[in-house]
């Protein structure tokens, strides 16, 4: 019985660490915005292109052949997934010059499971409970709230764009993780994240190419954090929670998501002087609350 608990409790850690880095990428875009005219696309895919060696390499590792192994049909869902991954990420990035660090994370982070939990109430998977309802009403009016809060000399209109394009990068990223669900019996989560990754940074190629948008010159600075963006808070943190999903209750492991934004929102704080008002804490604190009512459901 200890031995279980110990397991669970490293299980636990593992998925913390992972969140706490998650909460690290939205300064580092941050950063690199401060750093060299750029855009969410060309961050984007030098963030999944930096970060799909790495995972193949654990995947061919842990897997073998048995990473190829794979049904037409869901060969076809996991690159359809690797479609939204390169726009969701895109979404997510592109926010945080409209909205800042703090609300693009909390916006996107938030959404992402009432997105889950809507599509499976439509699709019969679950019931569309009372404490689903409560929740995205909760998230609804959060949202509002924050949008409303922008400081005086912040424009309205940025906010409002901000704040729609980390709702559709929270959008995408919950049905990401639907349809990843619908694979955990078939597939193995590296596998579906190896592929998906790798189709997302090729996606992400072929827009830059096209529309003639691809920034490929940085600084050094901006090199290693783009380094950074790819293998530590993707290829790292990835790695971190699919290993300790193994162990971790659902519940506990929802809970740890709040982690994210909030670490985000200390160092937007700390390092580019983002601030919430008075308003602003409250909608954060009605999505983060939205956040809870869905893990405990």
């Amino acid at each position: 019985m200890q031995t279980s608990t110990s397991h669970s409790r490293g299980g636990l850690i593992l998925i913390v660490l992972a969140a706490l880095l998650w909460g690290t990428i939205g300064v580092a875009a941050q950063g690199i915005y401060h750093l060299t005219a750029t855009n969410s696309f060309s961050i984007s895919f030098f963030r999944l292109a930096l970060s799909t060696p790495f995972l193949w390499v654990a995947s061919a590792r842990l897997l073998g052949r048995r990473l190829f192994q794979i049904s037409r049909g869901d060969l076809g869902m996991i690159l359809f997934m690797g479609v939204l991954v390169g726009l969701y990420q895109s979404a997510y990035l592109a926010s945080i010059t409209y909205a800042g660090v703090t609300i693009a994370t909390l916006v996107s982070i938030c959404i992402a499971p009432l997105i889950v939990a809507l599509l499976s109430a439509l699709t019969g998977r679950e019931r569309l409970t009372r404490s689903i309802m409560l929740a995205l009403v909760l998230a609804l009016v959060g949202t509002g709230l924050v949008v409303g809060a922008q400081p005086g000399d912040a424009p309205m209109n940025a906010a409002v764009l901000g704040v729609v394009l980390a709702a559709a990068g929270g959008s995408g990223y919950g049905i990401v993780i639907f349809l990843g669900r619908s694979l955990a019996a078939r597939c193995h989560p590296l596998q579906v994240t190896s592929i998906s990754f790798a189709t997302g940074a090729l996606l992400l190629l072929v827009i830059n190419l096209l529309s003639g948008t691809l920034v490929a010159v940085y600084p050094i600075q901006g090199w290693l954090l783009l380094i950074y963006l790819g293998a530590v808070p993707t290829a790292l943190a990835y790695g971190l929670f699919l290993a300790g999903m193994r162990s971790t209750p659902a519940t506990a492991a929802s809970i740890t998501a709040l982690l994210d934004p909030v670490t985000a929102a200390v160092l937007a704080a700390l390092l580019f002087d983002e601030r919430f008002t008075a308003l602003g804490l409250a909608g954060a604190a009605l999505l983060l609350a939205a956040l809870v009512v869905l893990a405990r459901s």
